[in-house]
C-alpha cells in the first residue's frame, strides 16, 4: 500500500462517518469514558476494535511485543495508572493470540540481541511452567498453552499492581485473561480464577491487606 492510499482512505473514512452521523467527530472530541482497558500484542493482524467489535471510545488500548505486563516498563505501568485511575475502566483485559511471533521467538534457545531482555520475560513464564510444558509432547499445542500461561502471568502481573488494587477494593474493577485463536476468529476467555491463583502468594503482593 502506498502511502498516498492511507490519506485517500482517511478522506473516505471521514465521509462515511459524517454521512452516518454529522457529529460524530465533535461528540467524539467530547472526552473518553472507556469501560475496558485492553492490553494485546502488537501483531498487525491483531486489532483490539475489530475482534473485540467495540466502537471508538470503549476502549483504552496498549500493545507491545507479546502483550507484556513488565512493571519495570515505564510505558504499560503509565497505561495501567492512567486507565485504572484517572479513567475509572471496569474491566483489564490481557489478550493473547495463538501463533504469536514472540512467544514463539522465546521458545527457541537462540541470541536475538536487543529482543532478549524483553522476551526473558516469556522465557520465566515457560520456567514457571515448565513441568506442565515439557510434559506436552506436540510442539504446536505446547506452543499455544504457552501463549495461555503467558496471558495468565501477565494478568497475575496486574493484579500485584497498586492500581489495580485499590480499583479491586474501591470499587470492584476485574481483571481477565483472553485469547485470540488467530485460526477462527474467535475471541476465548481463559475463565482463570485469580483469587485461587494469588491464595498462596497474596500476603507477598497484596498491598491493601485486609484488616482483621
Amino acid at each position: 500500500m502506498k502511502i498516498e492510499t492511507v490519506f485517500q482512505n482517511n478522506e473516505k473514512w471521514i465521509a462515511d462517518k459524517l454521512a452516518a452521523n454529522e457529529n460524530y467527530f465533535s461528540d467524539l472530541s467530547k472526552g473518553q469514558q472507556p469501560e475496558f482497558l485492553y492490553i494485546g500484542c502488537s501483531d498487525s493482524r491483531v486489532t483490539a476494535e475489530d475482534l473485540m467489535g467495540i466502537k471508538p471510545g470503549e476502549a483504552f488500548v496498549h500493545r507491545n511485543i507479546a502483550n507484556l505486563v513488565n512493571n519495570i516498563d515505564l510505558n504499560v505501568m503509565s497505561v495501567v495508572n492512567y486507565a485504572v485511575r484517572h479513567l475509572k475502566v471496569n474491566h483489564v483485559v490481557v489478550c493473547g493470540h495463538y501463533n504469536c511471533g514472540g512467544v514463539k521467538a522465546a521458545m527457541q534457545a537462540v541470541d536475538l540481541g536487543l529482543l532478549n531482555p524483553w522476551l526473558r520475560n516469556i522465557r520465566d513464564v515457560y520456567r514457571l511452567h515448565k513441568d506442565e510444558l515439557n510434559a506436552i509432547e506436540d510442539t504446536e499445542l505446547r506452543y499455544k498453552r504457552l501463549v495461555e500461561l503467558n496471558v495468565e502471568e501477565q494478568c497475575m502481573n496486574l493484579i500485584k499492581t497498586a492500581a489495580v488494587q485499590e480499583a479491586y477494593r474501591d470499587r470492584g474493577v476485574r481483571v481477565h485473561g483472553w485469547v485470540f485463536d488467530i485460526h477462527s476468529g474467535r475471541l476465548i476467555d481463559l475463565k482463570i480464577d485469580f483469587d485461587q491463583k494469588m491464595k498462596s502468594i497474596r500476603e507477598i503482593y497484596n498491598l491493601y491487606p485486609v484488616e482483621e
